[in-house]
């Protein structure tokens, strides 16, 4: 099992070319948030912009309009109803983010269906929330499962393996992550990642960060690594380190750490190491 450690940010973050603009840091369409959970795909937009994707599109339900762009101008909106918009939108984009504040409804379902089917073997495909929930009830197929990263709490991966939360053992997830053939983002006071390779173990995380909105920015900022730094174990991994790093040092001054305040310090941890990666070469 290998220990993550801020390494792997010192491996990943790099310095962002001179000659770039913003088709050169990715493209990520995140679809999410029905009328009571617009808070949730919000929450992951801002983290996935404030990682540096080049380009992030919300896909959402129209009452979540105004106060993602009252929040975040930076994002455009589609709105759920607009299936032909979607599909022209999911042609040109590096990484899909589909579940928080997703909802369990018929529409909704019918939404990830379309998502799974036009799937890019190019693209990469996070499903998170309660998109996990509605793949795993309907067991629907996955076209890419190597470019498949799910991001299951312990009852949602209880629901997508079958297995029980006393029964979730490094051998027994393992097992389990062989025969979806994804990588899982085991959520939990240490997360695991599972990539068919290796299980990596997070080193980092606090109580503090048990609160909700805390696994959609953890998602969204999965998104904007995939979508910078390209789509590997060890960009997953290190936006997981990163994620957890941020909300340990705010809990040292804070008893909860709110998931808009890891956000907030994205950017700026992020420039760090990628100084420390030019000055360690």
């Amino acid at each position: 099992m290998n220990q993550l450690t801020e390494d792997i940010l010192i491996k990943v973050i790099t310095q962002r070319p001179e000659n770039s603009h913003k088709g050169t840091f990715g493209r990520a369409v995140l679809i999410g948030g029905n009328n009571q959970y617009g808070g949730a795909i919000i929450m992951s937009a801002e983290a996935c912009i404030n990682t540096g994707a080049g380009l992030t599109t919300v896909v959402t339900a129209e009452k979540n309009h105004a106060p993602l762009h009252a929040r975040l101008p930076e994002a455009m909106v589609v709105d759920f109803s607009d299936t032909e918009l979607l599909v022209e939108l999911l042609k040109n984009v590096n990484v899909i983010l589909v579940g928080p504040g997703l909802g369990l409804s018929v529409t909704v379902l019918s939404i990830l269906k379309k998502i799974l089917s036009l799937q890019q073997e190019n693209q990469w495909l996070i499903i998170d929330g309660s998109a996990i929930t509605l793949f795993a009830s309907h067991q629907l197929p996955l076209k890419y499962p190597e470019k498949v990263v799910f991001t299951p709490h312990q009852k949602e991966w209880q629901r997508l393996s079958g297995l029980e939360i006393d029964k979730q053992t490094p051998e027994n997830n393992q097992e389990k992550q062989k025969e979806l053939a994804a990588t899982i983002v085991l959520k939990s006071h240490r997360t695991e990642i599972y990539d068919g390779n290796q299980i990596w173990h997070n080193t980092v995380g606090n109580a503090a960060m048990a609160t909700g909105g805390t696994g959609d920015t953890l998602a969204g900022m999965i998104a904007g690594f995939i979508a910078q730094f390209g789509g590997s174990s060890e960009s997953i991994a290190a936006a997981v380190y990163l994620h957890s790093k941020i909300g340990d040092d705010l809990a040292q001054e804070h008893y909860v750490v709110i998931p808009t305040s890891i956000s907030q310090e994205i950017s700026r941890y992020m420039k760090n190491y990628a100084q420390k990666e030019r000055t360690e070469e």
